[in-house]
């Protein structure tokens, strides 16, 4: 028998059957990762923002980031209407504030401090914050439950230097050694990318 006619004889492999319903939860909170408040002004001037871990970055040349938030959120739905976004990380003392943005409190910017207009591309929450990146959308797609929003980044402005709050194993925490000499000293500077 040659080769040929062995592999002809061969039975087809039947397709995969749909899987059950996966719940990643799991997966996910064994991924530790930094946390962000990612902050809209609405065209009709009303702040929104909500607690987000996925953040990425895309590309360093143009400078693009993306953010991962459900679909239906009225945070989104300011991010799509405005086309801008910023983007605050929050350092480890902001705990209260990553837990705020994540409730459903319909005051939450009554609560904090922050600033927005001008050059900014959503509200930064000044004592949350130890470093904000301003964004234009570039792009968006629906996948699953949440809208991947892809923004080109205009201006990284750090306000400290100071750990950030992570997020893993369903708390937070922060990197027990010393912040001093992690930024280069042109790190501390606010960069224009526009």
């Amino acid at each position: 028998m040659s080769s040929q006619d062995q592999v002809a004889s061969v039975a087809p492999v039947p397709a995969p059957q749909l899987a059950a319903a996966v719940d990643m939860r799991p997966l996910m909170a064994s991924f530790p990762t930094g946390v962000v408040v990612t902050t809209a002004l609405h065209p009709d001037g009303r702040p929104w923002g909500m607690t987000c871990t996925s953040l990425c970055s895309v590309s360093l040349e143009p400078p693009i980031l993306l953010v991962c938030l459900r679909c239906g959120s009225p945070t989104l739905d300011a991010i799509l209407a405005s086309r801008s976004f910023a983007v605050n990380l929050l350092h480890d003392q902001a705990r209260a504030f990553a837990e705020l943005f994540a409730s459903r409190a319909a005051n939450r910017f009554e609560q904090v401090r922050w600033t927005g207009g001008g050059e900014t591309a959503g509200p930064h929450l000044l004592d949350a914050a130890h470093t904000i990146a301003d964004c234009d959308v570039v792009d968006d797609s629906v996948v699953g439950d949440h809208v991947v929003v892809m923004g080109r980044v205009r201006g990284v402005s750090r306000l400290r230097p100071q750990r950030p709050l992570l997020y893993g194993l369903r708390r937070y925490a922060t990197w027990s050694d010393s912040v001093e000499g992690s930024y280069l000293s042109s790190d501390a500077q606010s960069f224009d990318w526009s």
